[in-house]
Parts: C-alpha cells; structure tokens; sequence
C-alpha cells in the first residue's frame, strides 16, 4: 500500500512540475492563439493551468500527510536492542590503594588486561 502511494506521490510530483513549468511568469498561460473566450486561449490556459496547479498541490499535500501517518503506525516505536552489548566481566579487579605509585599501577594494568582480538580494555 505504502510503495502504490509512494508511486502515485511521485506521478503526481511530476505532473505538478510540468504544469507549473508550462506556465508563463507573468501569467499568460500557454499563449496559444485562437479566439479570446475560446477554452484553450491565453486565458482560458491561464485558467485551466492555475487550476490544474491549485488541484495537483492539494492533492500532493493530502497524499503526503497520509503517507506520513502510514509511515509512524507502521514502524511503531520498538525497545531498544540490546542484544550486542557486551557484558562487563563477572570478577573486577581491586582498586589500586591510593597511595601506590601511578606507573606501576597503570603498568599492572595494562598487564592484566585482556589482550583478545585486539580489544582495548575498558576503564574502571
């Protein structure tokens, strides 16, 4: 249903640029010859262009809202997966006691740290 809409959105798009582009600036519409109070007159143009715009950019809002509360009822808010986050090891090491030498506490450790795949130990 989403993917039909989004089709339908994007035919519509087209269509609202090409009739936006066939418009003259300054309002004369295609500017093709023929009696004044004809249909496809300058101003019958002008008309039938202004409203084709007016109907297409309506219709392009309204489909855009509608896709955009299929979008959010569609992908509910879910948790949050947790299932690759590492565990932190079951046995920490003690503390350094404070008044130790801080290079021989980092050194130990470093050494004691676990050195698999190449994995930067985590900070205490």
């Amino acid at each position: 249903m989403f993917t039909f809409l989004l089709v339908v959105q994007a035919i519509i798009a087209a269509l609202l640029v090409t009739v936006i582009l066939m418009q003259k600036s300054e309002g004369g519409g295609l500017g093709v010859g023929g009696s004044p109070s004809g249909f496809m007159s300058a101003r019958g143009a002008a008309d039938f262009l202004t409203r084709s715009t007016t109907i297409l950019a309506s219709i392009f809002v309204l489909l855009s809202i509608v896709m955009a509360v299929i979008a959010s009822v569609r992908h509910a808010p879910s948790d949050i997966d947790t299932s690759l986050v590492k565990q932190a090891p079951a046995t920490q090491a003690a503390p350094a006691p404070a008044n130790a030498d801080p290079l021989a506490g980092a050194a130990g450790n470093a050494a004691s740290a676990p050195a698999a795949n190449g994995a930067v130990p985590l900070a205490n």
